[in-house]
């Protein structure tokens, strides 16, 4: 009975409460072990929790319990593999830049994400908006991207296309 009133007491609330992001937690300080690890995990993704507690010199317990709470802080935010977009069929790659109508960067983000070739995506400060990574096949391809698909984006006020010569992976390790 007394469950049920507290029910009945309860104030109504709409089926779906309104998206509003958690605050994020403020960062944890990495310590020189945490930094270790992130410096082998970017190396090699598949390094084994044994292999990367020998390199650090800590238990392999403890190394397993500090990936977890990197992954758990959000500090590594997942695990994936390099690809060589030439070899992969994606012979071609620019950086878009786009100008959008403002206040509607959510928006365009969630389109410009279902993008085929889309790779990065970044809200910046200047003479544009948006710059944008992607990878096609070919030029048509990529013309194709841009004319067809981007510039149809009703949030999208204009757009430039920047082509990518050649493409270098920088690993360097920026916790030391």
């Amino acid at each position: 009975m007394a469950e049920e009133q507290l029910a009945d007491d309860a104030p109504d609330l709409p089926a779906t409460a309104p998206a509003v992001p958690a605050p994020r937690p403020s960062a944890r300080r990495l310590d020189a072990v945490d930094r270790e690890i992130i410096r082998i995990l970017r190396a090699d993704g598949r390094t084994s929790v044994r292999s990367v507690a020998e390199q650090v010199h800590v238990s392999r317990a403890n190394a397993y319990a500090r990936i977890n709470r990197l992954i758990d802080d959000g500090v590594i935010r997942g695990f994936a593999a390099r690809i060589d977009q030439e070899r992969a069929g994606q012979g071609t790659s620019a950086y878009i830049t786009l100008k959008i109508v403002q206040n509607t960067w959510r928006t365009a983000r969630r389109q410009l994400e279902q993008l085929p070739g889309a790779a990065h995506i970044a809200l910046v400060g200047g003479d544009f908006d948006v710059l944008l990574l992607v990878h096609t096949e070919d030029n048509r391809a990529l013309r194709d991207l841009v004319l067809t698909r981007i510039q149809a984006i009703p949030e999208v006020l204009s757009t430039r296309t920047l082509l990518v010569f050649e493409e270098t992976d920088v690993q360097n390790d920026l916790l030391s």
